[in-house]
């Protein structure tokens, strides 16, 4: 069927319909009154990503806001499986994570989850994967986090600490759920089927709510964690989803580190950025200007738009001007991926002079600050 997609932790294809999604995963839609309560406690303000249902599904986030009113707080959790250079798509979690932190004055944990990366592939040594989530890191850093209130960890270097509560949760998992939510084989290596436990572990390094912002394919891992947590004497993990920046080629999957065509890196030069953009950005056009400017440009399927839409022009009068002129055939596709070129060009150059001061934090973020401190020294009991 034209209309299938799939989406699993390691897995999307088809064209995803977000609606049916959150059906099918038991999700809830983030409401208009809910962004209302996160406007009030925010100053008045809400991330783009917000506004703009980038973020659109949730498990209790409601329950976490409820929980902040009344004193309790929470804490953040999100991660990265560390792969051979970052692209733009794989920021977008931690851009609202910061933002979140930054509002609400809370802590925030980062999984560098190199065991994963290693077990799941075989053709990766534990060398290459610990090589990347430094790397990674350096990247994740440069978004801008609180150096006081986050911990940033990779699991092959912090498993001593996490094993005491990781092997509470893994006898409380059996293989059969393991299996059917993630659709293992009896081959899969025994690695694969223990690391759950790995991930589900950070949800409780807090005797508070756990908030986890990132992409909807994750799910599966805190439906686990939900099943168990209470039970362990610790909150049900609440989750804030986010939706697939379309790769390059179109609105169906998403980007790839290992399909250049797909995704701009953050590595990528400007001249890269623009060969990329131009050649193959799929466009919401049509197939000459003559008739662009009869008909209209289709933004819903046009990649430069979306891109922008989701974060890179932040400013709704702007986006919504863009809109009306790329519809009515005003403005031409090349116009619009110039205007993408220049914004991708911008934000890159600045997240790679963060980059190289984030040189500087690593220790900071990963053994010496404030709470990486504390958790270097926290062993669950």
């Amino acid at each position: 069927m034209p209309d299938e997609f799939t989406v699993t932790p390691w897995e999307v294809k088809g064209k995803v319909d977000y609606d049916k999604l959150i059906i099918q995963f038991g999700t809830q839609k983030i409401t208009e009154e809910l962004k209302h309560k996160i406007k009030n406690l925010t100053g008045g303000e809400l991330h783009v990503m917000l506004r703009r249902n980038i973020f659109f599904s949730h498990r209790d986030l409601d329950l976490v806001i409820e929980d902040y009113e009344k004193g309790k707080g929470f804490f953040l959790y999100t991660g990265r499986a560390p792969s051979l250079g970052m692209h733009i798509g794989h920021l977008i979690p931690f851009i609202f994570t910061k933002w979140l932190q930054d509002k609400f004055k809370v802590n925030v944990y980062i999984e560098v989850t190199d065991d994963e990366k290693f077990l799941r592939n075989q053709e990766y040594t534990l060398d290459q994967t610990r090589s990347w989530a430094y790397d990674n890191i350096l990247d994740i850093i440069a978004v801008g986090f609180d150096p006081d209130r986050t911990f940033i960890f990779q699991d092959t270097e912090y498993i001593r600490n996490m094993y005491p509560i990781a092997i509470k949760i893994a006898k409380k998992l059996t293989f059969s759920e393991i299996r059917a939510t993630f659709g293992l084989e009896t081959s899969s290596n025994i690695g694969i089927i223990f690391y759950p436990a790995l991930q589900i572990a950070p949800t409780m390094f807090e005797k508070k709510r756990c908030l986890i912002p990132a992409g909807i394919d994750q799910d599966p891992y805190w439906r686990l964690q939900r099943d168990i947590a209470e039970s362990l004497g610790y909150y049900k993990a609440a989750q804030i989803h986010s939706k697939f920046l379309p790769p390059l080629t179109g609105p169906e999957g998403k980007m790839s580190s290992s399909n250049p065509e797909t995704a701009i890196y953050l590595s990528d030069d400007p001249k890269t950025v623009e060969k990329k953009i131009m050649k193959y950005a799929f466009s919401g056009g049509q197939p000459t200007i003559e008739l662009h400017r009869k008909y209209g440009g289709n933004p819903e399927i046009d990649v430069a738009f979306q891109w922008l839409y989701y974060f890179f022009e932040e400013d709704d009068n702007k986006i919504k001007k863009i809109e009306e002129d790329y519809r009515s055939g005003k403005m031409l596709t090349g116009e619009l991926k110039q205007i993408l070129i220049e914004k991708l060009n911008d934000f890159l150059e600045e997240h790679r002079r963060k980059r190289e001061e984030a040189k500087k934090l690593l220790h900071v973020f990963k053994y010496d600050g404030k709470l990486a401190s504390e958790m270097w020294q926290k062993v669950h009991e």
